[in-house]
């Protein structure tokens, strides 16, 4: 996974900054082909996740365009050296941070502003028959969410346990 930091620039009209740069991802040796972008809207406490595509993995390069959320990224690649560890970090509409996770990885988000509109690339289509999601709180993650009780959908409330979910 990596972090990227765009420039921001700004006066009293307002501001601006790149969403996606390719030469800046190339930088690090990524060169995704994005081919579905989406937006979501959630509310104060809703936790998305742990979500990920099997077979067809997506690499996600996701934002935050207003709000806030702690975004969460884990290796569900067996023989990886880091399979099952995980890393979060704070996106919101105020630090403008974008955040690339590979294919091969699992993600989920809870937000903690009032509201927060999420905005990601994929590098392969939604299909909806290869959605997987494994439990947000299994305990073999050990993910240190900043909730306890979050909002779930029926789908996010169902997840797999992570050693019994189809992996990639």
């Amino acid at each position: 996974c990596l972090v990227i930091e765009p420039q921001v620039f700004g006066d009293d009209r307002g501001q601006f900054f790149e969403s996606f740069n390719r030469d800046k991802l190339a930088e690090h040796g990524l060169t995704p082909d994005f081919v579905q972008g989406n937006v979501s809207t959630s509310i104060r406490g809703v936790l998305r996740g742990l979500h990920y595509q099997w077979p067809g993995p997506q690499g996600k390069y996701v934002s935050v365009l207003d709000g806030e959320v702690w975004d969460v990224a884990v290796d569900i690649r067996r023989g990886s050296p880091t399979f099952g560890r995980s890393t979060g970090i704070i996106l919101s509409g105020e630090n403008k941070r974008h955040f690339w996770i590979p294919e091969g990885f699992a993600h989920g988000f809870v937000v903690l502003s009032d509201a927060a509109e999420f905005l990601y690339k994929t590098t392969d289509y939604y299909a909806p028959q290869f959605e997987r999601c494994i439990m947000w709180n299994d305990p073999t993650l050990d993910i240190d969410w900043p909730t306890q009780l979050p909002i779930l959908s029926d789908k996010d409330s169902k997840g797999q346990a992570f050693l019994s979910a189809e992996l990639s």
